[in-house]
């Protein structure tokens, strides 16, 4: 009997233990109805995730800062810790990752996972990036795990935010600001990245893979260059291997080596590049390299280009249009508007035909239409 009573009893034991071990695993929502949230934004090719809980106002308008989150450092009574600032949210730590080396409002700081804290002041706030992130809250906080503080200035303003929030703003390509919004103050801090040393070091290795394997992404990481007026010696390397690639027989990365090459005030060369491009050219891509050479100022040679087009297809509504730019560029606005005349029937859609149409107009009260 009494064998039977202790088995009896090791079963419920499990079962209980079981029964504890099931409910510690079970989902449900935040203590104190507090939201969790994460908010992830990529600057230039940087990776920025916030992940936090969002704690509410719940009626306590003009109770929250400075009374419900103390100014500066406070021992709150659990943890080890007798000078903790606020965890910067609710619950667990509020944890903020960088993908790649950031500046933070100027301040460097390395790639990584951070918790960060804020010590509250009307006046000044003091940002917290510490080691450690998987604490809970601030109750353990230990300032020897700081990586960076910088201090920041809270901004008021007239319209009250319910839940606490993180939100990307004043975005570019290289920076973005990253506010933190609760009832009716904002505390901003500005993300930097250095964009461009980034973006052609991720060239660099992905052109060395598989993604090296044709001309048009070294003609694409090479045309970046020129856009961002950025590593040109770089890009005319990347250019040539486009131009390596195709054969020497498209008109597309012999056009991008050029470009390169004009930004970096080798005029004869880029001339001599383009030379040996156009033979290979499209229509379109003559037309839109006349273009490109209006847009620079450059227009007997946009006028030239626009010729050889006409020359090569001619009467027909592209060839139209950029003789009617190129005469129009050296400032002979009646043949212009004679070559915009021939191409409004030859309008493929009601779109082209309605912007030829504004072009006649400019042309006849003897304005350049480019």
């Amino acid at each position: 009997m009494k064998k039977i009573l202790c088995a009896a009893r090791l079963v419920a034991l499990l079962q209980f233990t079981f029964i504890n071990f099931s409910y510690s695993q079970l989902t449900a929502l935040p203590s104190g109805g507090n939201k969790k949230a994460s908010v992830s934004e990529r600057i230039g090719i940087t990776d920025v995730t916030i992940d936090y809980s969002r704690p509410g106002v719940k009626g306590r308008e003009g109770q929250i800062w400075g009374k419900l989150i103390p100014v500066g450092y406070t021992d709150q009574g659990f943890g080890n810790s007798k000078q903790a600032p606020w965890r910067a949210g609710a619950n667990e730590n509020t944890v903020i990752s960088f993908s790649d080396d950031v500046k933070i409002d100027g301040h460097d700081l390395p790639a990584g996972k951070y918790g960060f804290f804020i010590a509250y002041d009307p006046n000044e706030c003091t940002l917290i990036f510490s080691k450690n992130s998987s604490s809970w809250g601030s109750f353990y906080y230990d300032s020897k795990e700081d990586v960076l503080q910088v201090k920041v200035k809270p901004v008021t303003s007239d319209k009250s935010v319910e839940r606490l929030k993180y939100e990307f703003t004043d975005q570019t390509d290289n920076s973005a600001v990253v506010d933190l919004q609760w009832e009716k103050l904002i505390i901003p801090f500005k993300i930097e990245t250095d964009y461009a040393k980034l973006q052609v070091e991720s060239f660099r290795k992905e052109l060395r893979g598989d993604k090296g394997s044709n001309w048009e992404a070294w003609d694409f990481a090479a045309q970046w260059c020129v856009q961002h007026n950025t590593n040109l010696d770089q890009g005319l390397m990347w250019s040539d291997t486009a131009v390596s690639f195709s054969g020497g027989t498209v008109f597309q990365p012999l056009s991008t080596k050029a470009s390169v090459l004009d930004k970096l005030n080798r005029g004869l060369e880029a001339a001599d590049a383009m030379k040996k491009g156009l033979p290979f050219a499209t229509m379109t891509e003559v037309h839109l390299y006349g273009k490109s050479l209006l847009a620079q100022k450059k227009t007997k040679e946009a006028f030239d280009v626009f010729k050889m087009n006409a020359d090569k297809y001619p009467n027909v509504f592209t060839t139209n249009v950029g003789l009617a730019r190129g005469y129009s560029g050296i400032g002979n606005y009646k043949k212009s508007l004679e070559y915009l005349l021939k191409a409004q029937p030859q309008a493929p859609d009601q779109l082209n035909k309605g912007n030829i149409d504004k072009l006649i107009k400019l042309a006849q009260d003897g304005k350049d239409i480019n």
